[in-house]
């Protein structure tokens, strides 16, 4: 095993570790650790993230439900049509985009790449809320006001595609979403956002296990890894500064993104 196989799987904690304090940005991390540090395919990486941050997400959702965290009823409005979304992209869109998109000028614009890009600019959107959200302390009220159910449902459509599209599981779009939407409180958006991503990216996940083999030697140790992490942020979630800790998480998404730009785009 080299040096940057040992550091991809030590940093697989780190994506049940942002999933356990914010409930996303797990899903942030995952396919750069798989393409960059462990050599996997892009579209594989895409599969393989939707079962890693499923598995890791359930372990939270659990968990989440027992202490009373989770609103089931919005975590069905929002993810049904969330489902029906990420399973159509999965197993009819992403199939039927050309491998090689288009040739500009001698820059030959592929699939995986194209998928890495667009993966790269929601990582600069997610940054960029995390940063701004991580300089002020958050005070978010319970209102007397009922859910928007069909916003949620259109909502809901939307990341479901995003989801399907690049194996990110969302939770940087499914948590505002439930805090304006659903008018959730922070720890009820975290718990309802986990069933969601874990329903979410298990049943993408299942578009792809008919179409590919799965190294499931891989895949299991390095999923256990992750779910590790998800013990450890949620205990430390209650002990840190939230909105520091997400700042700072921000930065270091903002990093990872301009990285894939300049190495997709610039080959440095």
């Amino acid at each position: 095993m080299t040096v940057l196989e040992i550091i991809g799987y030590a940093s697989a904690m780190l994506i049940g570790l942002a999933l356990g304090l914010s409930g996303a940005g797990g899903s942030i991390l995952t396919v750069p650790i798989m393409v960059y540090l462990l050599g996997i395919e892009p579209m594989i990486s895409t599969a393989y993230s939707l079962f890693v941050v499923g598995s890791t997400a359930m372990v939270g959702a659990v968990r989440n439900l027992r202490q009373g965290f989770t609103r089931v009823p919005i975590a069905i409005a929002f993810g049904i049509p969330s489902m029906i979304s990420i399973f159509i992209t999965r197993k009819y869109i992403i199939t039927h985009i050309p491998e090689q998109i288009m040739d500009f000028g001698g820059l030959e614009l592929t699939k995986s790449i194209a998928i890495l890009l667009l993966f790269a600019l929601l990582m600069i959107f997610s940054a960029v809320r995390m940063i701004k959200s991580g300089k002020r302390k958050e005070i978010l009220l319970k209102s007397d006001e009922k859910p928007n159910y069909l916003r949620l449902a259109l909502q809901g459509l939307f990341v479901g595609f995003l989801t399907g599209l690049v194996g990110a599981g969302g939770g940087f779009l499914i948590v505002p979403a439930l805090v304006i939407l659903a008018k959730l409180p922070m720890k009820n958006a975290i718990g309802t956002s986990l069933l969601i991503i874990s329903v979410n990216s298990l049943t993408g996940f299942s578009g792809d296990l008919m179409e590919r083999e799965v190294d499931w030697s891989f895949l299991i140790p390095f999923t256990l890894i992750a779910v590790s992490g998800i013990f450890i942020g949620m205990r430390l979630a209650s002990k840190v500064d939230g909105p520091q800790l997400k700042r700072g998480f921000g930065y270091f998404v903002l990093i990872i993104a301009l990285f894939i730009i300049s190495r997709e785009l610039f080959q440095l």
